[in-house]
């Protein structure tokens, strides 16, 4: 098994053909039909099925797959950290961010590692929490922005910042951040809600239950676009954290207000994996990613957030190993 194989059993996996598998390997394609087939007898395994409709992995074939990917990009990871110039922080770093955060972190944390730090290639991959977990603990991700985390046996959470969860509705509603409005009020209105299971539904669950207050839920969805877009056209009202709405509330396409009675909050941690080896570009994207968020609580630009202290009940313990 070599690296021309993997390459050939991955492209072939993705175009469904041998033919256009073999034009952007730059090869001809019996060689590509001899690298799949010899790998084949080498696994004692049928890695494709044939069909009229090009190649489809087996199960097998699915599994060699996702595991070739990961071990050419471990490759390309060390070819990247063991060819810098002297001083240089080389290296590719895949990093999570929350949905909501996006918009506020990305383009600044990856101008700012532009010019501080040119050797290193970030990979950016934007999701939910639940789904960013499982990511970083599949070894996907590197390190990421997660929320209401505890370090966990295979994890260490750092915690960043703790922000309100908000109410929100149309323009008409006319809701106002410097007036809350209790959850009960909220929860007199039909709601558009995260779908069940999402983590940021499971908050809300939470503090219905504490208040004893039944909610009227007219639709559910794991998209807080279509969560806006509903609310926009008059479906209900929602509740997402303010960052995610902080650009809306700016141009009047929403208003908004904190929930209170009770408080609802989200903490967002910094999880990295618990162990192994931490690469210096790593080290040097997350120092990054939490400037960059230490910025932007002060200036106002995180609706409702506060930096995370210590004497918090909710504290995390900081991750060992000397990062951040």
């Amino acid at each position: 098994m070599d690296v021309k194989q993997l390459k050939a059993l991955i492209t072939v996996a993705e175009v469904g053909s041998v033919t256009r598998a073999a034009e952007l390997l730059h090869l001809v394609q019996p060689a590509v039909t001899r690298q799949i087939r010899t790998l084949e007898e080498e696994l004692g395994v049928p890695l494709f099925q044939r069909t009229r409709q090009g190649m489809r992995p087996t199960e097998a074939g699915e599994i060699m797959v996702d595991r070739a990917r990961r071990a050419l990009n471990e490759l390309e990871r060390a070819r990247a950290e063991v060819q810098p110039r002297p001083g240089e922080v080389t290296g590719i770093v895949t990093l999570g961010l929350l949905e909501s955060t996006s918009d506020l972190l990305a383009e600044p944390l990856v101008s700012a590692l532009g010019e501080a730090h040119p050797g290193v290639e970030l990979r950016l991959m934007t999701g939910y929490s639940g789904h960013l977990q499982q990511w970083l603990d599949d070894g996907d991700l590197d390190l990421s922005l997660l929320y209401n985390l505890d370090s966990t046996p295979s994890l260490n959470a750092r915690p960043l910042v703790r922000e309100r969860l908000w109410a929100v509705a149309p323009p008409a509603a006319r809701l106002r951040a410097d007036h809350p409005v209790a959850f009960a009020e909220m929860a007199a209105h039909p709601l558009v809600m995260p779908a069940s299971g999402h983590a940021l539904r499971a908050l809300i669950d939470a503090a219905a239950t504490r208040s004893g207050i039944a909610m009227d839920v007219r639709v559910q969805t794991n998209s807080m676009r279509v969560q806006k877009q509903l609310v926009l056209a008059g479906h209900g009202w929602t509740v997402l954290p303010g960052l995610g709405i902080a650009d809306d509330i700016a141009n009047g396409t929403l208003s908004a207000a904190p929930v209170c009675e009770p408080d609802v909050w989200r903490s967002i941690v910094l999880a990295t994996p618990r162990y192994g080896r931490v690469p210096p570009a790593v080290e040097v994207v997350a120092q990054e990613l939490v400037r960059r968020i230490d910025a932007a609580v002060p200036r106002g630009r995180w609706p409702s957030a506060q930096p995370h202290t210590t004497d918090e009940p909710d504290t995390i313990p900081l991750p060992p190993r000397g990062l951040l």
